[in-house]
């Protein structure tokens, strides 16, 4: 069991080890959130490294005031925006009178049929400003409005993003569907 505050004082102090020590604790939790915005794995662990760089030079600004791990998740988020913009401009901006309304309210909760790594899959499957707007707004919970100051769109590309992303992954599930039926 590791002593979280004294990992946090010591990391604040440049202790090598116990940078160490946080990283090994949350690099796993961390790289799964750097997957979901990379197109691989090994963009992914580089989102990773320049995010513990940032948590690391900004461990003074955690004031301990809520949690740790959300304040790392959020560094992580934007670390991973950032490599976004640096290494792809939105090729996928649409409108929104485009899109036609899909009604997602009163399902019934139920256990998925679908894998982890198939649904991790569709979801790294989309075009990257679907999957990036998709990650902040169903997975991170950030509203449109957040996105686009985040994303330099504009609220209803972001909403068209979102919705085109859903429609995506609702068509993509329905093939891995259709593909377990004839299986069995």
């Amino acid at each position: 069991m590791i002593d979280l505050s004294k990992i946090i004082e010591r990391c604040r102090k440049n202790d090598r080890k116990a940078q160490k020590e946080l990283y090994d604790v949350y690099s796993p939790l961390l790289l799964g959130i750097c997957i979901r915005y990379s197109k691989s794995k090994s963009e992914a662990e580089d989102v990773l490294q320049e995010g513990f760089i940032r948590i690391f030079t900004k461990m003074n600004d955690f004031s301990g005031k809520g949690s740790f791990e959300g304040w790392m998740r959020r560094i992580i988020v934007n670390t991973a925006i950032s490599y976004y913009h640096k290494n792809k401009k939105h090729n996928e901006n649409y409108d929104i009178s485009e899109i036609k309304e899909t009604q997602t309210e009163n399902h019934e909760m139920y256990e998925s049929p679908f894998t982890k790594e198939e649904l991790l899959s569709v979801i790294n499957s989309l075009p990257e400003g679907y999957k990036v707007v998709f990650n902040l707004y169903a997975i991170e919970g950030y509203r449109h409005k957040d996105i686009a100051e985040m994303l330099e769109i504009s609220v209803n590309t972001s909403k068209s993003q979102y919705s085109r992303a859903k429609e995506k992954i609702r068509e993509k599930l329905e093939k891995i569907s259709r593909i377990k039926i004839k299986k069995l």
